[in-house]
């Protein structure tokens, strides 16, 4: 039988826990302005580490490795800007023939509407009067949060290339400082324990690409069996912006859908597409991530999903991208810490290497 004792240092040790959840979690809430472009330069810096080293050793000054490797990551993103700003111009140019199907559409929905339901069409207009007064208040307030989040992300912009160069450049630096934070430990292993999150950060990625090549094939196989014109270029489409989620499907169907719609005058081909995408999305969201990223991370998938769902509650969008290699770097720290067994078997898969070894 425990103690009363026991029981009171028992319960004083989970209320320490709880306290330091709740003002963790408070602090990464209120600083999320600073945290978040942080965190994502940290991230890129890991991933261009590789390249800048490989330039180093072929007698490239450092400087001159950081921003060729960083210049090659901004070209790609650049590229695939130009890509989506080209397919959307090119939306533009069919935008009349769609608007024309639109009010035929909304014609015909208004004199279905008369001959099932009786309602008149003053009583329509009445209803969408009334809609567009209560809905005013809430466009506004979507409109100036969008607005918010693009300054947040122009400041991103502008911000994460710099702290990257600061973080690549100064590496020997930062090194001294973490030797000075934790002096218990031995060199050996912090430089280990470093090495290992670099490769953490780069499997997830690698995990990443391999979930936007499974979502952007199976999206172009279902878009080129309903004979949806560029289909591998929506279905790709589609696939990077599962990056956002929900709302990124959602606006990767409306390519294909307005496409469909003008090619065909049906509406089973639009229908066919939503099925198609939700489908797709379902086995993204349940299956395909699960599997692709958190097996690189060596992480459970409840674990993930988690830190996923965290993320998005702390720091929204950015915070679904960067808790789940958080959660990495946290299980390989714990594998170097014998005292953290406990948390490496939380965080861990089953078929770990160190739970078969166990």
């Amino acid at each position: 039988m425990p103690t009363q004792k026991t029981i009171a240092k028992e319960s004083l040790h989970i209320l320490k826990w709880l306290q330091f959840i709740f003002f963790g979690a408070a602090i990464l809430y209120f600083g999320r302005d600073i945290f978040v472009p942080i965190s994502f330069a940290v991230l890129i810096s890991f991933i261009l580490y590789p390249i800048c080293a490989w330039l180093e050793r072929k007698k490239v000054g450092r400087m001159a490795a950081i921003v060729i490797s960083l210049s090659i990551l901004v070209l790609l993103g650049l590229l695939l800007l130009t890509l989506l700003i080209s397919q959307f111009i090119a939306f533009l140019d069919e935008w009349p023939l769609l608007q024309d199907k639109l009010k035929q559409s909304l014609q015909d929905l208004s004199q279905m509407l008369i001959d099932v339901f009786n309602i008149s069409k003053v009583q329509q207009e009445n209803i969408l009067t009334r809609m567009s007064d209560e809905s005013g208040i809430n466009i506004f307030r979507v409109v100036r949060n969008a607005v918010s989040a693009s300054a947040f992300s122009v400041v991103l912009m502008l911000l994460v290339p710099v702290y990257v160069v600061l973080i690549l450049y100064y590496r020997g630096y930062w090194m001294e400082i973490l030797y000075r934070v934790f002096p218990s430990e031995r060199n050996t292993r912090m430089l280990k324990i470093i090495s290992l999150t670099i490769q953490t950060y780069y499997d997830f990625i690698k995990g990443m690409a391999i979930v936007y090549l499974v979502v952007g094939t199976l999206n172009s196989i279902g878009l080129l069996i309903l004979g949806v014109p560029h289909a591998i270029l929506f279905g790709f489409i589609a696939s990077v912006l599962t990056f956002i989620p929900y709302v990124g499907i959602i606006v990767g169907s409306l390519l294909p859908i307005a496409m469909s719609w003008i090619t065909y005058d049906s509406i089973w081909h639009p229908v066919g597409i939503i099925a198609v995408f939700s489908f797709v999305q379902y086995l993204e969201a349940n299956v395909i991530f699960p599997l692709a990223v958190s097996s690189k991370l060596h992480v459970n998938t409840l674990v993930m999903l988690i830190a996923i769902f965290t993320g998005g509650l702390l720091w929204g969008m950015a915070g679904m991208i960067l808790f789940v290699p958080f959660v990495g770097i946290i299980k390989l720290i714990a594998d170097q810490n014998p005292k953290w067994a406990t948390v490496s078997m939380m965080l861990g898969m089953k078929n770990d290497k160190q739970n078969k070894n166990k």
